[in-house]
């Protein structure tokens, strides 16, 4: 399998990172049972002068901690993949595989939590504790004016990173906020197969933030 590189290899954590003792041990059971896997801390993807920033929760699984690369190889993939392509986010072909000659232009994807979860779900502590390489990896992108954040643990964190205090900022589907920077916020529900699959979160739904997005983008420039 290639060996994936991040988009900005300066705000990563080292692929045996023990900051979370419960990931890390995770990891070593993964490894055990799929020694071809990545089984590491996943890295950011796309491109390094993006304007917008897409935070996710976690790698999956069968996803990321499989490929190495967010949102390859899972479920929530193709929605988030096809929706980059439909407006002008990427080049190549989503396949599903880090190998497919996909890249983003003008976009960027960094996760909450680099490594994987157990059920998918990570304890508030060990989302603060990887919300330094979030900080780090938000901290390069000056060209960023607009974020994303993909579920209400993605935003929790996001507002943090960004400067922005929780109380100011509620979570909703196409809430946007303003940060200390200036850059915007836009919530979005996670493209997750329980979402897709109950209705929860439409196609067009998550289509509707990217367009919010560009709108936005356009107004909140320097």
């Amino acid at each position: 399998m290639p060996v994936p590189t991040s988009a900005l290899p300066l705000s990563e954590p080292p692929l045996d990172c023990p900051l979370c003792p419960r990931l890390a041990g995770f990891r070593h059971v993964c490894q055990a049972e799929f020694p071809t896997w990545w089984n590491a801390p996943v890295p950011s993807f796309g491109d390094p002068e993006a304007w917008l920033g897409i935070i996710g929760l976690a790698p999956g699984k069968h996803g990321a901690n499989r490929t190495g690369r967010p949102f390859t190889g899972d479920f929530a993939g193709p929605l988030l993949f096809e929706t980059l392509d439909k407006y002008g986010l990427s080049d190549g072909k989503f396949n599903a595989k880090i190998d497919d000659g996909v890249k983003l232009k003008g976009a960027i994807i960094i996760n909450a939590v680099k490594c994987l979860p157990p059920e998918n779900k990570p304890t508030p502590g060990e989302v603060r504790t990887c919300r330094p390489f979030l900080e780090k990896a938000v901290g390069m992108l000056p060209k960023a004016r607009v974020y994303i954040a993909l579920g209400q643990i993605a935003h929790q964190s996001a507002v943090k990173a960004l400067g922005g205090r929780l109380p100011k900022c509620k979570f909703g589907h196409m809430n946007e906020h303003r940060m200390p920077s200036g850059t915007i916020l836009i919530d979005s529900y996670h493209c997750s197969r329980y979402n897709q699959n109950t209705g929860r979160l439409t196609r067009e739904m998550f289509e509707a933030v990217f367009e919010r997005a560009l709108q936005m983008s356009e107004t909140n420039r320097p």
